[in-house]
């Protein structure tokens, strides 16, 4: 008997560790900032950033806390003197969202979905005025060190 409340309470706490609307906030603090095509900085430039759940305003250099969702986050930034410059950051699951899927049978994974807890934006947005970039999640965070495309260790 005291194995099996052992087992409950291993499982309730695997379940609770992998949902993000438990672990995570619906939004997400990005860094916006804006240069030339030639990578000098760009100040006081405004700034909208737009996905499903809302409209932001900044003037970059700036952090901005936009509501996580699964669509991808369009930033739209504007100077007189310089041409627009625009950036798609790609939306990406978080880690909760699988554990919800492996452990609490994909109710919880609904529930992040729908409220945008399980997914991540990159935490860098780095507009160029006059271009359009795309910047995805998945280049931000480094591969897993087992993985085959990691460095091996100690290397530069």
């Amino acid at each position: 008997m005291r194995s099996m409340n052992l087992f409950f309470v291993a499982l309730i706490a695997a379940m609770a560790s992998g949902c993000a609307s438990i672990t995570s906030s619906d939004m997400q603090s990005v860094s916006v900032t804006t240069h030339t095509q030639d990578g000098k900085l760009v100040e006081k430039t405004k700034c909208t950033l737009k996905n499903d759940k809302g409209a932001w305003q900044a003037e970059a250099p700036a952090f901005v806390d936009v509501h996580r969702s699964a669509e991808d986050l369009v930033v739209e930034c504007k100077k007189d003197g310089h041409p627009d410059g625009f950036l798609k950051a790609i939306s990406r699951a978080a880690g909760g969202m699988f554990g919800n899927i492996l452990f609490g049978g994909g109710i919880g994974a609904i529930i992040d979905h729908n409220r945008g807890t399980g997914y991540n934006y990159p935490d860098k947005l780095p507009v160029k005025m006059g271009q359009t970039l795309i910047v995805d999640r998945r280049d931000q965070d480094p591969p897993p060190a087992d993985s085959p495309t990691a460095p091996p260790s100690g290397a530069q």
